[in-house]
């Protein structure tokens, strides 16, 4: 499961980034028909973070820290997909910034889950093992 988990967390760190260019270009009135690509690669990167939540409760942490990401992933596929129709006008930059926020807090999920899953890997594989008589 490491190996899974630091793949998991390395293809996250790559789309996040790839992810903040795009809308860079976005929000600067360029690239807009890479649109498509970033929803795609935002859509992506909301499986990792859930892929991450599932490899989480199966190491055994607490229930919370998975509801939460699956929960968070729900939220980033709502906003994104509806962020165009959200306060439109002179105050959409809001949304935009929110988009950008709840993005980046995905990440952030996924840094956290797969920070708590090797550390209680690690926890477990050093527990001394009991002497046999």
């Amino acid at each position: 499961m490491t190996i899974s988990v630091k793949v998991l967390r390395i293809l996250v760190r790559v789309l996040g980034v790839l992810q903040l260019v795009l809308g860079i270009l976005f929000w600067t009135g360029n690239q807009y028909q890479m649109i498509p690509i970033h929803m795609m690669l935002g859509l992506l990167l909301v499986a990792l973070l859930w892929t991450m939540a599932i490899l989480a409760g199966l190491s055994r942490l607490p229930a919370p820290f998975v509801g939460v990401a699956l929960l968070w992933g729900a939220v980033v596929v709502w906003l994104g997909l509806n962020q165009a129709s959200l306060l439109p006008g002179d105050l959409h930059w809001l949304i935009q910034v929110l988009h950008l926020a709840v993005g980046v807090a995905l990440i952030g999920q996924v840094e956290m889950l797969a920070g708590r899953i090797l550390r209680s890997m690690g926890r477990v594989a050093r527990q001394p093992q009991a002497a046999t008589v």
